[in-house]
């Protein structure tokens, strides 16, 4: 199913950055109804292992894995065969690590995932949303424009026969310019109007990101910090709707 035809609640990807899943069990119980895609990240994934996965599958939501497995192509193959098994719906790699190891990872996906089931969305990770210019050159002695280093990173991933990238929403447009429409965009960085950048730097509003043409955004502490975490969403999914009419 193409992105754009998906309802926009199931667009818009909450990121679960707690350290248990006893927090998480209390966290979701006043988005219940409210939110459909959820991310599972290194600390709680680390914390809790694959009884998060399970947890959150019980409930009926969709689940990004998001451990950024960058490793040797047998390791990184062996890694998402493992995390087919557990059902879950998007996973990625990181791009860097080269297109025989994104290559072997779709491999594992497909060996892991149960006959008839569909596998999960495989995402390579391009430059994190948290990295600029200055550090990308720098400390990184990557040379040149971020922009045109994520689009090298794009095209790398779809060359190993990836189904997206993972990428700051202001490259979105240059990545499906060259890559294509349905080569999917999921992007974090999303900070609501009159939210806190936090230790991010290549930011939008989520009106913005699906302006530029995000398929998926993830969004975290604008929802998990709030004090009302059901209004918080409501008020971002009200506003996206409105902004698209």
């Amino acid at each position: 199913m193409k992105p754009e035809t998906i309802d926009i609640r199931e667009r818009m990807i909450v990121a679960l950055d707690f350290s248990t899943l006893s927090q998480v069990k209390q966290w979701l119980a006043s988005l219940e109804g409210h939110i459909r895609y959820v991310k599972v990240g290194m600390e709680l994934t680390y914390a809790e292992g694959p009884a998060v996965f399970q947890y959150l599958k019980e409930k009926g939501l969709k689940v990004f894995v998001d451990l950024k497995v960058h490793d040797i192509p047998n390791t990184a193959k062996g890694a998402m065969r493992s995390l087919a098994r557990h059902g879950v719906d998007m996973v990625n790699v990181h791009a860097a690590g080269g297109v025989a190891m994104m290559q072997a990872a779709r491999e594992g996906l497909e060996q892991g995932t149960a006959a008839g089931a569909v596998s999960p969305l495989l995402i390579g990770v391009t430059m994190l949303t948290s990295t600029g210019k200055k550090t990308m050159n720098e400390e990184l002695a990557i040379s040149g424009d971020v922009e045109d280093v994520v689009l090298h990173y794009a095209k790398m991933t779809k060359e190993a026969g990836l189904d997206g990238v993972v990428a700051s929403p202001l490259e979105v447009p240059v990545i499906k310019k060259a890559l294509g429409d349905s080569f999917v965009t999921v992007t974090p960085g999303i900070r609501p109007l009159g939210t806190d950048q936090g230790d991010q730097t290549r930011i939008t509003t989520p009106e913005q990101a699906f302006r530029l043409g995000s398929d998926y955004l993830v969004i975290g502490r604008a929802i998990t910090g709030a004090k009302d975490p059901a209004a918080a969403w409501e008020s971002i999914v009200n506003a996206v709707y409105a902004d698209q009419k």
